[in-house]
């Protein structure tokens, strides 16, 4: 493999420990970000043993394109433990994320047993850990790889943001009292190392940036995490206009996720037939959603869905005009990006992720301070589109070009790579 300009590609040992094209979320992220970047330099993908199966159902052939690591001994026990101790399935993720942090040590001594005098020979230019996402999970090997000489570099780290003050009642609803000391992390062994050992630091939010220490954010670059096939993107054609307006949400039905808040702010407009509402997910909440739908005779205008398969959820956004998301507390927000892709106009809570990909170009951002406020705020956005539904599709075609030039998997390589061409040059 040659790149543009007879020049050898960047060989980079690139570690994902989550990393599974059957899955979504953090794991889709980090094979997705594998995929793409093994398209413009060449990369050796070292992941979870649990990821095996899936990506050699691909066609990759492990021992030659990416090596399979088994750390079950220690993560199994964990995450055993952190399920009793975060007390209902799909609830209390500080927990598992606290219990994954401490397994992802073995992980890494795991990884330099394997690699170290791979790494010493000079098989590799670099090192680049993109999952763990977590802030939580430090690296043990960042000291070393600095030491042999060898650059790290680390992310899109993501996550952390603090709950919004006026949702102390979902912070307790969604089991998360251990967020009150996620601060405990920057005590763990190799927090330091890990930022001050790295060439460079990949964030994902701009909250990741500010919560890092100054000394190090003049090596950090900002990427959002999140992003698209440019080829799924540009195979699945743009929505198909409604004649009435009919919105979307797609998410896990758990309270932060605030499928709730779009119910009430828009069950005004759906009893007087002037939108519709599909709701595409399932959680510990459908059966309030469910009761809240039959005691206030909704039935003919939502449309629950439950669980879809993630490559039909695309197909299913295009048959829609708006997608609404009042998440209080989104690190990422993927689904935002998809439902940008397919044109629609976007409607989400002005905090965190969301809020950082869309602007009055391409959508609304609510502000809120509470629920009653952020209740109000999508009840107006909702009546502002019914009143000026051409902003549906001026929104929807601005949302989706702005994925295509910025969003997509193909961008943010382009965007890494640049960052390893700076590292490796010194700058």
């Amino acid at each position: 493999m040659i790149s543009e300009g007879g020049r050898s590609p960047i060989r980079v040992l690139l570690i994902a420990e989550a990393a599974n094209p059957d899955w979504a979320s953090v794991p889709l992220v980090g094979w997705n970000i594998y995929r793409a970047l093994a398209r413009v330099v060449q990369v050796h993908l070292v992941t979870h043993v649990r990821n095996q199966s899936a990506i050699e159902a691909r066609g990759l052939v492990e021992g030659v394109d990416f090596t399979a690591v088994d750390n079950e001994s220690v993560a199994a026990p964990l995450y055993r433990l952190a399920s009793i101790v975060r007390g209902h399935p799909g609830k209390g993720w500080t927990v598992v994320t606290a219990f994954s942090s401490l397994a992802y040590y073995a992980f890494e001594w795991l990884i330099w047993k394997k690699f170290e005098n791979r790494l010493k020979a000079g098989e590799y230019d670099l090192v680049h850990r993109v999952t763990p996402l977590s802030p939580t999970s430090q690296s043990l090997i960042a000291r070393k790889l600095r030491k042999i000489g060898v650059p790290f570099i680390v992310g899109p780290l993501n996550g952390g943001v603090p709950w919004p003050k006026g949702f102390v009642n979902l912070q307790h609803a969604e089991n998360e009292w251990l967020s009150h000391l996620r601060g405990i992390y920057k005590l763990m062994p190799g927090y330091w190392s890990t930022r001050r050992d790295s060439a460079a630091i990949l964030v994902g939010s701009k909250f990741t940036l500010s919560d890092l220490p100054r000394s190090v954010r003049q090596k950090s670059v900002y990427i959002p995490e999140n992003g698209i096939s440019r080829e799924e993107a540009l195979q699945i054609s743009i929505r198909e206009p409604s004649s009435s307006l009919r919105c979307v949400f797609v998410g896990r039905l758990v309270p932060y996720k605030g499928a709730d808040i779009l119910l009430e702010a828009a069950c005004d407009y759906l009893k007087a037939d002037r939108m519709s509402l599909d709701i595409v997910g399932d959680g510990p909440e459908r059966g309030a959603i469910e009761a809240f739908i039959a005691r206030e005779n909704l039935a003919d205008k939502v449309s629950m869905f439950g669980m879809v398969p993630h490559k039909d959820v695309m197909l299913h956004l295009r048959t829609c005009d708006a997608f609404i998301f009042p998440s209080v507390r989104e690190f990422g927000g993927g689904v935002v990006i998809e439902a940008m892709a397919v044109g629609l106009m976007v409607v989400v809570a002005d905090y965190a992720g969301p809020s950082e990909l869309v602007d009055q170009e391409t959508g609304i951002k609510v502000p809120f301070t509470d629920r009653a406020s952020l209740v109000a705020g999508v009840k107006q956005a909702i009546g502002s589109i019914l009143d000026h539904p051409e902003r549906i599709n001026a929104c929807g075609q601005a949302a989706r070009s702005r994925v295509l030039e910025k969003y997509t998997w193909e961008a943010k390589a382009g965007q890494i790579v640049s960052v390893y061409e700076s590292v490796l040059a010194g700058q």
